[in-house]
């Protein structure tokens, strides 16, 4: 293994999606949605432990989830679990990990990746990350996975890129398009020079810095103001000032649409970002009824293309429904049409100002 390879796992969102799973103080990224045993932290943990040294994996998270990480992910060193004091998007997440390792290893080479994510195929998965490491290594570049459509989603960004190879697989990034309406997202998938944007980032920590310098500098400048502290005793508390002066940006918005040397590697592992219930229900198995269902005591007469997640421990009978979500959890229940799936965090705001935050 490569002692300049890095990864920093993104833990830190609310899953608000997969709620009733999914709850403020303990979010999807450290559930078993898939029932495989693994939580997918855990997942995440896995695939990337097959070629990247363990000690130098990172977690980068909310503060409240440091306990949950350490005890979901005991083979990474405690250190190696970042702590946000608030949610600023991934921006920020992306500039302090980096700025981190700028000071221990200026040559490290990074992968920033969510916690969350499904891959299928992992071998496939590791060969592209390495070939990705490869061309930032040599290449001044900013290097994003593109997963290749296979439909014309609208729950995910675009990327499009130029046609013309520059080393391998990989391509000149040439516009970067937010979740579009139906015709559009066909018109993508015809056209055949656009990927899913699967939110998988590969660069060297001084060349991401330089992008901050350039692209942000006001937040790129209070962690600058800082790095003495970082990989010292003092760096939590240098990270507590640094938060609140910060924007709340993607990586994606503040950095990668607008710098001019981005690139990304057409790729096909077996991805979903998991990011709803119904892309739970694509990624389960199913019965002859097509239902995906989680839980071993559920029993289905005449109900068909149903989402399923209850306890092991209750029996559930379903008769007669058709595209539903059915969650259950000790205090909540939700039944909830799959094409209404979108609506579920406007139903949680709606909890929350209806019944405050004892269910969420």
């Amino acid at each position: 293994m490569n002692k300049n390879h890095y990864v920093a796992i993104m833990a830190g969102g609310i899953g608000s999606r997969f709620w009733p799973m999914s709850r403020t103080n303990f979010p999807k990224q450290f559930l078993d949605i898939l029932n495989t045993g693994r939580t997918l932290i855990q997942g995440t943990m896995d695939r990337f432990a097959t070629f990247i040294p363990k000690e130098n994996i990172y977690v980068v998270t909310s503060d409240q989830y440091k306990d949950i990480v350490a005890q979901q992910l005991p083979e990474i060193p405690v250190a190696n679990i970042l702590c946000e004091p608030s949610r600023k998007n991934t921006a920020p997440c992306v500039a302090y990990i980096s700025h981190k390792l700028l000071q221990q290893n200026p040559d490290a080479n990074l992968i920033c990746a969510p916690a969350d994510h499904i891959i299928l195929n992992i071998p496939e998965f590791k060969r592209i990350c390495l070939e990705a490491l490869s061309f930032t290594a040599s290449i001044k570049a900013l290097v994003t996975l593109g997963i290749k459509p296979t439909n014309p989603n609208t729950g995910y960004g675009y990327i499009q890129y130029d046609q013309q190879a520059v080393s391998n697989d990989v391509f000149k990034v040439k516009t970067f398009t937010e979740k579009p309406d139906l015709p559009t997202a066909k018109t993508f998938l015809t056209s055949g020079d656009f990927l899913w944007n699967a939110g998988i980032f590969v660069w060297q920590v001084k060349n991401i810095v330089a992008a901050f310098e350039k692209l942000l500098p006001e937040m790129n400048e209070v962690f600058e103001a800082e790095k003495e502290h970082f990989n010292q005793p003092t760096e939590q508390e240098a990270i507590d000032r640094i938060y609140p002066q910060c924007v709340n940006i993607s990586i994606d918005y503040g950095i990668m649409e607008k710098a001019d040397n981005v690139y990304i590697i057409p790729s096909s592992f077996g991805w979903s970002d998991l990011g709803t219930w119904g892309s739970a229900y694509d990624n389960l198995g199913k019965d002859y009824l097509e239902n995906a269902v989680a839980g071993d005591n559920v029993v289905v007469i005449d109900a068909v293309k149903n989402m399923v997640h209850v306890d092991n421990k209750k029996l559930v009978l379903l008769q007669g429904i058709e595209d539903f979500i059915i969650v259950d959890t000790a205090d909540v229940l939700m039944i909830c049409r799959k094409d209404r799936e979108q609506e579920i965090k406007e139903y949680v705001a709606e909890i929350k100002r209806s019944k405050g935050d004892k269910f969420l």
